[in-house]
């Protein structure tokens, strides 16, 4: 050994011991000595290099421990690689790369590190042997070392993720190919390394093709390192390519012959054939090899579904007792002991069926197989460019992977492979499987490339470079995730160096980093160990309930991710309760993987160590998941998985006729560019799912499924998005309550939307636009809050101008644009909201206060109307009713309207108001001439003329006088004018346009409002009781009831007034008839008083004289008696003394009348009580001799229409016969004697006579009398019209009026049917339209 230098020593001497060392050390030294050169002060340089001699003499002594270490190497002859041992040294002593190419079982893995060792590599540098699996790395390592008889030193070790077993003195290193990439990082030429093996070259995992492209790049730089590159016979010629033709040794491992059958699903000779279920195929199969001799069978599945559908048709075959099957499944989700069950021997009368993945085609080796089944499919992870997302779709394998399932057999006997497709269908398959580079995200590869300063990926030299579309997703996520700085993947931000360190999927990084900004890293860490590990949770195919229920404590209704962490403290509290023994039976009891658990706290502790590292913050775990928690871990989970969220869209609703569906229909999500998911069914969340989600990963099988998933609030995505989010902006309009000018925003990520309808502050998206709705709504429409003095004066100028045009009912002020541009002219362009123009005007209201106050002269665009024709109330009958006008077309209230206090509805004369305010009247006579018929229409064009010309006429003979109807005085003013007659009813008032109508707004004593409406008598009527209530007030105390003298009384005001808003409130004051007393009543109507005081009053003497009704019965003979009761048939008197009370009630009547009564004072009453007590049983005698005579007629009547209708051929005279009926019960009907009075009784009496001669002279004429009875009928028709339509005011229904106008139709009918009756004077149709156009 070299003795140790002094700080004197040699530089010469030093720098020949430095290049002797080699590798990394000769490296690193060389370069401290280089730097001990330049150091110019002696005495530093003489101890600097005085302390490189000492690491110089620590590096001697490690070389030649490491060279001590290395062991006898020996080959086991029965692997075919042993016979190829010489070939492989010759080709690395001469080649910087060597090939070998081998199928599984050759012995490549354990032996090739063992070659390199016997060739003295291993000693100066390290001989690094990658595996594409962590078990791999592990198992290889120990299998080396004891063939090595090393297994009790570190000569041989092994690093995966988070677990190292090498050490300085390891001269074999297995790791994985991820953990080389991250030793690049730090060292860039791979100085430790002397030699690097690349196993499993052929699967071209990502790993693989980014290290066989860094080896191409590195060495030229490294003449000295040594690469050899292993692969199964799949397409060797590939990596000897991409190393410059680099040799390539084959060693065999196939010993027997395979036969190939192809037995397709469908029979090719009959292509029209049923095609087979892939079911029956493989079970045909194994009944096929059955027949060919003893040896275990594998078959190739696509998927568990499809292994456990498999297993389940061949279990149900028949047990054979010569040949019972064993039916073992294979694949990753299984638990260990059912793994480990496929590589026991098989029970000695069993043959084995293994159902297995692709799992089975290099990786694992299954012992004893002699037939394979290939049904030629195979689950492929794929990369989708559309969604972005990760697929296992099931697909047909390529040629090389259908040779190396049928390379399965042939092993142990001469092998068979049916493969269940035709050999064209081989023959068209592509020859290799597509690198994974070519259908993957390459975002992993792309973060440490990036800090490994390898340059932009396109440039660097894959084996199979992969797609530009797949770069440009790897730069997206990155860019997602923050990892990148403006979209170029060569520069990494802080995120992405942070990332880089962490050697765990890209999203799962950034979960951790955020977790720490969040105060969650304890929980985050646990769940992203979790989501990198595999699942714990196991669901044994014969055991799946059983499972779900051991299962469902551990879930989370708000999140799957939380289920982690329940599983995760379940787990840390029966770890430190239990043993180690009983802690692994109860995993077992709960199916939970122990292995895997014990990976997953490994992970997380590997992780809590990489988060010390970068300095990250850890909080103390909580005892319970809050909501708060909740949402941080959630958060810190989002920052990761920004492009795997969804929105729920709603469910298609059954279409019209289509029943309900029986069960809930799926929700379905929108994700990220236009991809579709669903919630798995086993989450916590399928039931009930979320509006917003988001999920660990999205997978396609049959569909696309959303795994692990939680529900988010949609701010949060926002909120870590950043600039990620698009916004759009649409529906720019004015806020009165922010003062500002906004929009609708519209925030999508990825195109998932995150706000749909969201105003926002326009001001700093569009500050010219902003600027222009400020100053058109705010200062122009005056649609803000303030309080400038500016504002209030401009505001009552245009309501002034405004008032103008709503009672001219034209445009006056100027258009918005002149005020527009008035604002525009004094406002700077910097002020966009009412907060900027404050902060403006508050300054320049100081220097010019009036700046932007309007002038009223040219605020006006017209001429402004007089105010004469448009007055603020209508005066007339005493009130004064205020009005106001509205320019509002289409609307109930436009036009003009009166307000008209409640107390003082019943007053208000529609007479009146009917003429309009004299700025309409043109108008409205120019419309009311438009809606007469057509012939009378013609003579009065053109309208407008003849309106302005009836307007000029009426105007000149100063009317309307007041109570003047407009429709009378029209007819009579174009009769005047121009000869044409129009009758009044013609003039169609409810043909006026809106305006033209007034409408009425009632209104209580403080203004507050009652109702509206066009129909003032409606008004009245729907009000009335109000109306009376409201009157009432004004004779507050005068009201009485259940009074029996007029004593009580005394004195009775007939009316009592009171003033009001809009004028003086009358309330009339009357006796009413309550039945068998009397009350003080109060109305708003004269009329009504009338008609309650005449009953009242009658009321009232009935029960203060002695009735005479009984006398008058007992002056009655039996025959008499009798007479007046078969009489009275069409009354409604129940007897002779009934009739005597009716008969004493009119002569009251009539005596009052004759009296001069009735009276509103008590002293007057007592007088006309005398007086009526004296005259009234001579009075009463007297009506009811008249009201026999009545009978007497009627009964005349009767028998003539008796005698008609028993006549034969009678029917033609049916309507006549009716109509006389009709008219006997109007006359003798009810209580007719009160009903017509003592003075009319004799007039019935000659009606009756009248309709009596009618039905005599009926036979002979009834044709004529058919005509006359239509005349007849059409004046009665209108008259009791017209008398039901008056019937609806009471307040102005003069009952005598339309009791005369009765009395003309009965006398009508005696002049059209019994002119030689007579009648009571001139009558005719014309006298009685007049007395009905009279009454309104």
């Amino acid at each position: 050994m070299t003795t140790a230098t002094t700080p004197t020593a040699d530089l010469s001497d030093l720098q020949r011991r430095v290049r002797a060392l080699g590798g990394a050390d000769s490296h690193r030294l060389a370069r401290r000595l280089d730097g001990a050169r330049r150091i110019d002060d002696e005495e530093k340089r003489a101890g600097t290099l005085g302390k490189i001699a000492g690491d110089v003499e620590r590096a001697e002594q490690r070389l030649e421990r490491r060279r001590a270490s290395v062991p006898v190497v020996s080959y086991p002859e029965q692997l075919p690689i042993s016979a190829r041992v010489d070939d492989i040294k010759a080709a690395l002593e001469h080649h910087q790369v060597v090939v070998v190419a081998g199928e599984t079982g050759s012995g490549k893995t354990t032996q090739l590190p063992k070659i390199a060792l016997e060739l003295g590599r291993g000693v100066t540098g390290t001989i690094g042997h990658t595996q594409p699996r962590r078990i791999a790395a592990r198992t290889v390592a120990e299998r080396v070392a004891d063939e090595l008889g090393t297994s009790d030193s570190d000569v041989v070790g092994y690093q995966v993720r988070f677990t190292s077993r090498a050490s300085e003195d390891t001269l074999v290193k297995l790791m994985t190919d991820g953990i080389l990439l991250a030793e690049i990082q730090q060292d860039r030429l791979l100085r430790r390394y002397d030699t690097l093996i690349i196993d499993e070259a052929h699967e071209r995992s990502l790993n693989i093709d980014f290290l066989l492209g860094y080896l191409a790049q590195l060495l030229p730089r490294r003449p000295d390192l040594k690469v050899i590159i292993t692969s199964a016979t799949i397409d060797p010629e590939r990596f000897s390519a991409h190393f410059g033709d680099a040799p390539i040794i084959e060693v065999s491992g196939r010993t027997f012959p395979v036969e190939i059958r192809y037995e397709p699903l469908v029979d090719p000779d009959d292509p029209a054939a049923e095609e087979r279920d892939q079911l029956d195929g493989i079970v045909d199969a194994v009944t096929e090899l059955r027949r060919e001799g003893p040896g275990d069978v594998l078959v190739f599945l696509a998927g568990e579904r499809e292994i456990r559908d498999t297993a389940d048709a061949l279990n149900a075959l028949p047990e054979s007792p010569t040949d019972p099957l064993d039916v073992l499944p294979l694949y990753a989700r299984l638990s260990a002991a059912e793994q480990h069950r496929v590589f026991e021997p098989g029970r000695s009368s069993r043959r084995r069926v293994v159902l297995a993945t692709n799992v089975a085609e290099t990786s694992l080796t299954v012992p004893g197989i002699r037939y394979v089944i290939d049904p030629g499919y195979a689950r492929i992870s794929r990369y989708s460019q559309r969604t972005k997302v990760q697929r296992l779709p099931i697909e047909k394998i390529s040629q090389a992977s259908a040779t190396q399932r049928a390379g399965r057999c042939g092993r142990v006997a001469d092998g068979i492979c049916i493969r269940l497709y035709a050999e064209d269908d081989f023959d068209a398959r592509p020859e290799f499987t597509d690198p994974e580079i070519q259908r993957t995200n390459l975002a992993s590869v792309i973060l440490q490339m990036a800090g490994a300063k390898l340059g932009p990926v396109e440039e660097f030299p894959f084996v199979d470079p992969p797609e530009r579309a797949a770069v440009r997703d790897g730069v997206r996520l990155l860019t997602e995730l923050g990892a990148i700085v403006d979209g170029d993947a060569t520069r990494l931000s802080d995120v992405g160096r942070d990332l880089a360190r962490l050697p765990v999927d890209p999203r799962i990084g950034r979960m951790i980093l955020a977790a720490d900004r969040l105060g969650c890293l304890h929980e985050v860490t646990v769940i992203a160990a979790g989501l990198s590990a595999q699942d714990p949770r196991e669901r044994p195919t014969e055991k799946t309930a059983e499972a779900d229920a051991a299962h469902a404590r551990f879930t989370d209704p708000r999140s799957d991710f939380l289920s982690w962490l329940n599983l995760w403290e379940h787990i840390r509290t029966q770890r430190k309760e239990l043993t180690g023994n009983r802690f692994r039976r109860q995993c077992a009891a709960e199916y939970l993987n122990f292995l895997r658990i014990r990976e997953w706290q490994d992970l997380a502790a590997q992780l809590r160590q990489l988060t010390d590292e970068l300095g990250l913050t850890r909080n103390q775990p909580s005892e319970e998941i809050t909501k708060d928690l909740a949402d941080r871990v959630h958060q810190a989970l989002l920052t990761g998985l920004l492009s795997q969220l969804g929105l729920a869209l709603e469910p298609p609703k059954p279409k019209q006729g289509q029943p309900k569906p029986k069960r809930r229909p799926i929700t379905e999500y929108e994700g990220s560019r236009g991809a579709r998911f669903t919630i798995w069914p086993g989450s916590s969340l399928a039931k009930r799912p979320p509006t917003f989600v988001m999920a660990a990963e999205l997978v396609e099988t049959s569909r696309l499924w959303g795994r692990t998933v939680a529900g988010i609030d949609p701010r949060w995505a926002e909120e870590a998005a950043g600039d990620l989010v698009t916004r759009t902006y649409s529906e720019p309009r004015w806020s009165k309550r922010r003062g500002s000018a906004v929009a609708t925003e519209r925030v999508t990520l990825f195109g998932v939307p995150l706000a749909m309808d969201r105003s926002v502050d326009f001001g700093r998206i569009d500050p010219e636009l902003s600027r222009e709705l400020f100053l058109r709504h705010a200062l122009v429409e005056g649609d803000w809050s303030t309080r400038h003095e500016f504002v209030r004066r401009n505001a009552a100028e245009i309501e002034r101008v405004a008032e103008l045009e709503r009672r001219a009912r034209r445009e006056l002020l100027v258009d918005e644009e002149t005020l527009y541009r008035f604002y525009d002219e004094r406002v700077p362009a910097s002020v966009v909201s009412v907060r900027h123009f404050d902060r403006w005007w508050q300054k320049e209201a100081r220097r010019n206060p009036r700046l932007l106050d309007l002038d009223p002269a040219t605020l006006l665009a017209h001429e402004a109307p007089d105010a004469g024709s448009f007055p603020d109330s209508w005066q007339a009958g005493g009130l004064t009713l205020p009005l106001s006008y509205a320019f509002e077309p289409g609307t109930d209230t436009d036009g003009v309207t009166v307000t008209v206090p409640l107390a003082v509805l019943g007053q208000v004369r529609a007479e009146d108001l009917a003429w309009q305010v004299p700025g309409l009247r043109e108008e409205l006579l120019t419309s009311l001439i438009r809606t007469l018929p057509k012939p009378l229409r013609r003579s009065l064009v053109p309208a407008p003329d003849t309106a302005r010309a009836l307007l000029a006429r009426l105007t000149a003979g100063r009317r309307p006088a007041e109570g003047e109807s407009l429709l009378r005085a029209l007819t009579e003013t174009v009769k005047r004018l121009s000869g044409v007659d129009v009758p009044t009813d013609t003039w169609n008032v409810a043909g006026l346009p809106s305006h033209l109508r007034l409408t009425f707004a009632v209104v209580r004593d403080d203004g507050s409002p009652v109702a509206s409406g066009g129909d003032l008598g409606a008004l009245r009527r729907r009000y009335a009781q109000e109306t009376k209530a409201a009157v009432a007030k004004v004779a507050d105390g005068l009201e009485r009831r259940g009074l029996t003298s007029f004593a009580e009384i005394g004195d009775l005001p007939r009316t009592r007034e009171q003033s009001r808003a809009g004028g003086t409130v009358t309330a009339h004051l009357a006796l009413v008839d309550e039945g068998s007393t009397v009350g003080v009543g109060v109305f708003d109507s004269a009329l009504e008083a009338r008609d309650a005081m005449r009953a009242g009053t009658r009321r009232l003497l009935l029960r203060s004289i002695s009735s005479p009704a009984r006398s008058l019965v007992r002056s009655l003979d039996n025959r008499a008696t009798l007479r007046l009761k078969s009489a009275m048939a069409e009354s409604d008197y129940a007897g002779v003394a009934d009739l005597a009370d009716d008969c004493v009630a009119a002569a009251v009547d009539g005596l009052v009348v004759a009296l001069k009564g009735p009276v509103w004072q008590a002293a007057a009453f007592e007088k006309l009580r005398g007086d009526v007590a004296a005259r009234l049983p001579a009075g009463a005698a007297e009506v009811l001799t008249r009201a026999e005579t009545v009978l007497a007629e009627a009964g005349v009547v009767r028998g003539a229409l008796d005698r008609l209708r028993a006549r034969p051929g009678s029917g033609l005279l049916d309507p006549a016969l009716e109509d006389v009926r009709d008219q006997l019960s109007t006359l003798v009907g009810g209580r007719f004697v009160t009903r017509w009075g003592v003075t009319r009784l004799p007039d019935v009496a000659r009606w009756l006579r009248a309709a009596a001669r009618r039905l005599d002279k009926l036979a002979e004429a009834p044709r004529r009398d058919a005509e006359l009875m239509a005349e007849v009928h059409a004046v009665e028709t209108t008259y009791r019209t017209r008398r039901r339509a008056a019937a609806q005011e009471p307040r102005t229904f003069d009952r005598d009026g339309w009791d005369a106008v009765a009395v003309m139709l009965q006398e009508l009918r005696v002049s059209r049917f019994a002119q030689e009756v007579g009648t009571a004077g001139p009558i005719s149709e014309q006298r009685i339209t007049k007395a009905l156009t009279a009454l309104g």
